[in-house]
C-alpha cells in the first residue's frame, strides 16, 4: 500500500494472523510500524528482506509464545514514550506488568505509561500487550477499549499462557 500519510512512498505488508492482520511497514532496513487490522483486511507480500523476516520471525512466535524478535525495528516517539517501551522490552519472554507497576519504576502515572503504550508504533514486537490493568485486568489497549483492539490483546495474553482459557 502507498500512497498519503504516514505510509507515502513505503509500502506495507499485510500477515494474515489469528488475531488480525499484521500491517507491517519497513524502510528496507528496519521495521518502522505495525498494525493491528481486522481480517476483513487482504494480504499483501513482503516486498523486502526486512519485512520478509518480520513475516518469519512472527510464525516462529506463533509456534512458539516465548520466542524473542531479533527483527530490526525503530522507535520514534518522545522521551518519555522510548522510555516506556524500552521498559515494555523487558518484559520478554512472557513477563506482565500493570500500568501502575510500570509508572513506579519510571516516576509518572498509570495513564502516562497507557498513553506511551497506545502509542508503540511496533506492537507485538515491543509487546505492550503484556501491560495490564490493576489486579491483572486487560485494561486498555491501541488506545481505547473498542471489542476489537481488546479482542487482540485478549488472544495474545491466551497464547502466551498470561490469561486462562475462559476469559
Amino acid at each position: 500500500m502507498t500512497g498519503r500519510g504516514p505510509l507515502a512512498g513505503r509500502t506495507e505488508t499485510r500477515y494474515a494472523a489469528p488475531f488480525a492482520v499484521l500491517g507491517i511497514v519497513t524502510d528496507g532496513k528496519v521495521i518502522t510500524s505495525v498494525r493491528y487490522l481486522p481480517h476483513s483486511t487482504p494480504p499483501a507480500m513482503p516486498q523486502d528482506r526486512v519485512a520478509e523476516r518480520a513475516c518469519r520471525e512472527i510464525e516462529r512466535y506463533l509456534a512458539d509464545p516465548e520466542y524473542l524478535f531479533t527483527v530490526p525495528y525503530r522507535l520514534d516517539g518522545t522521551p518519555f514514550q522510548c522510555r516506556v517501551w524500552r521498559e515494555i522490552e523487558k518484559l520478554c519472554p512472557i513477563k506482565t506488568i500493570t500500568y501502575g507497576g510500570m509508572a513506579q519504576r519510571l516516576r509518572s502515572g498509570p495513564r502516562a505509561v497507557g498513553g506511551a503504550c497506545g502509542a508503540n508504533p511496533v506492537p507485538l514486537i515491543v509487546p505492550c500487550h503484556r501491560v495490564l490493568a490493576a489486579g491483572g485486568a486487560l485494561g486498555g489497549f491501541m488506545g481505547g477499549k473498542d471489542p476489537f483492539p481488546l479482542s487482540v490483546k485478549r488472544w495474545l495474553l491466551r497464547h502466551e499462557g498470561i490469561l486462562k482459557a475462559d476469559h
